[in-house]
């Protein structure tokens, strides 16, 4: 066997021969993708989970958003309340004389009256500086009526709100007992002159 024959022989081994065999991996198979149904199909709206999640207000915030509502209606009623029902001033009393009353209303009529104090009246120290503007309770005010016609002093008691209703009458104050007293009890020690008078200390 000749020189060429043996080199022919040794390159058609090397040929058939992969020396890169070993490195060569087989590609893993492919999974097919389950479809994603779009926007136009139903059942990507009635799926669990889709591209509008994000969107969706959390549990936690409609339990606080609840939470917040609740408790802004309360403190509203509360102020309400407070406002309009609830009097911050009672048991309230003011004696004098009882000048007008009238029942005035266009919708809702109530009893609106003015009664002069007497302690106003009476007190020289001073300009006199205001009247009593009241409204009262129907139970009361055919009592201060015949008051206002008798021209006796009067004690009334009242009680103050912080704002008017219409049904309620057109004052804040709201004049609840009325009863007639001695024009010579009603005025405090230092507004009676009887009692500061030479023959009273004698």
């Amino acid at each position: 066997m000749g020189f060429l024959d043996r080199f022919s022989r040794d390159t058609d081994s090397d040929r058939d021969t992969d020396f890169f065999e070993d490195n060569i991996k087989p590609e893993p198979p492919k999974v097919s993708k389950t479809p994603v149904p779009g926007p136009d199909d139903p059942s990507y709206w009635e799926s669990e989970e889709s591209e509008w999640d994000h969107l969706k207000p959390r549990r936690r915030w409609i339990i606080a958003a609840w939470s917040a509502g609740i408790i802004l209606i309360i403190a509203l009623i509360t102020a309400f309340y407070l406002r309009f029902f609830s009097p911050y001033v009672e048991d309230a009393v003011e004696y004098g004389y009882i000048e007008h009353l009238e029942r005035k209303g266009t919708i809702f009529k109530t009893y609106e009256g003015v009664m002069i104090p007497y302690r106003e009246l009476h007190d020289t120290t001073r300009v006199y500086q205001r009247d009593f503007i009241f409204t009262a309770r129907p139970e009361v005010a055919a009592d201060l009526k015949r008051f206002e016609l008798s021209h006796r002093p009067v004690r009334v008691g009242y009680i103050r709100y912080h704002a008017t209703l219409p049904w309620r009458g057109s004052s804040k104050i709201v004049v609840t007992e009325v009863d007639s007293v001695d024009p010579s009890t009603i005025l405090p020690p230092e507004y009676r002159p009887e009692i500061h008078s030479p023959q009273h200390s004698n």
